[in-house]
């Protein structure tokens, strides 16, 4: 079991996410790579089956694994085995179990209780993930509140991109779905991207590396102050050329910040 199969899944999800990777250091990949796998993995299990049983009995395997690799142990599974290895490299494993435990939310129909429920996934789906490899690659703890607002709202851009497919399926994604209440979370992701001054010359080119991942976040949020119905019409997107010119730019240069 090799890193390159994680990197496969990784490109299979999304070419986004895969360039974002390959941007960052080699050094940082075999860290960014298994976790973002992780990422999908758990993603996708939820939704694998209408079985809600069999949708939990995934989630379990990946609760399994990361009890196994904090163990020292490792499955022999394309994901399993490289997330093993980056937890031995000091991925830390809460962090990661918290996002399983967040996505038993996709398992059920039930809507979000209040926004701060809300606010709670994107942070284990996103800010989590984003703070544990982070610290694996060399950031400290002083860190940890920026790059997790970073990847909260990194992960509600995301959100909001699949908000139509949601629906589609039957759930109510957004605790308020008017434009007012649409704009104030786009307004309350940018400044989680701002909060602790996240910068990346100061954490150091492969600590900040899982910031490449929200490089174009920004730029979806600030569309949707300017326009909320694109949340509900699925028009919130980005030209291919500006995508590879914002995490060109963004890898290229230390200080960038937003």
């Amino acid at each position: 079991m090799t890193l390159q199969a994680c990197a496969d899944l990784v490109a299979r999800g999304g070419r986004e996410g895969f360039a974002a990777i390959m941007a960052a250091p080699v050094e940082a990949r075999r860290i960014l790579f298994p976790v973002q796998a992780f990422a999908l993995e758990v993603a996708r299990a939820p939704w694998a089956s209408e079985e809600p049983m069999i949708a939990q009995m995934r989630l379990q395997f990946w609760r399994d694994v990361l009890e196994e690799a904090e163990a020292g142990k490792a499955r022999a599974h394309e994901v399993a085995a490289p997330l093993a290895e980056a937890v031995a490299e000091g991925v830390p494993v809460a962090p990661l179990m918290a996002c399983v435990d967040a996505r038993e939310w996709d398992v059920g129909r039930e809507p979000f209780a209040d926004e701060p429920a809300f606010w709670d996934y994107l942070d284990a789906t996103g800010g989590g993930l984003v703070w544990a490899s982070a610290a694996a690659l060399g950031a400290g703890a002083e860190a940890e509140a920026g790059l997790r607002g970073w990847g909260r709202g990194a992960a509600l851009a995301r959100y909001f991109q699949a908000v139509p497919e949601l629906e589609g399926r039957g759930r109510m994604p957004l605790v308020d779905g008017r434009p007012e209440a649409v704009k104030r979370l786009a307004d309350e992701g940018l400044a989680a991207m701002t909060s602790g001054s996240v910068c990346r010359g100061e954490l150091g080119t492969a600590a900040s590396s899982p910031m490449l991942l929200g490089a174009m976040a920004p730029v979806l949020l600030r569309k949707v102050q300017n326009a909320p119905g694109r949340v509900a019409a699925g028009a919130l997107e980005m030209s291919e050329f500006r995508k590879r010119f914002r995490l060109m730019r963004m890898a290229a240069t230390p200080a960038w910040r937003m």
